[in-house]
């Protein structure tokens, strides 16, 4: 569980990512969660956009997705929302959240 100061400190870091991925109208899959944790592996912190023929809540998806891959919904904000796991890849700048 990560503290309100550290998730403001990610969401200024998110500030400056662009969406990685994109999700539609089929919602989430089981691929799409193993790309997920692929970026989350190499980035720790990932920006994922959700299109507007997507039926699900976007709030609700968002801490799905969360639960499912053991990490943080960091925010969500209109149709993107913003996740953060921290890496066990070796060789990974980690973010620092010893704040």
């Amino acid at each position: 569980m990560i503290t309100t100061k550290q998730r403001a400190y990610l969401r200024s870091l998110a500030s400056t990512l662009s969406p990685t991925m994109q999700i539609g109208k089929e919602g989430i899959k089981e691929t799409s969660i193993i790309q997920i944790e692929d970026m989350l592996d190499k980035n720790e912190l990932v920006k994922i956009k959700v299109l507007k023929n997507c039926d699900e809540d976007i709030k609700q998806l968002a801490n799905s997705i969360a639960t499912k891959i053991g990490g943080e919904c960091v925010q969500v904000i209109g149709s993107i929302f913003v996740l953060y796991r921290r890496s066990t890849r070796k060789g990974v700048k980690h973010i620092d959240l010893n704040i």
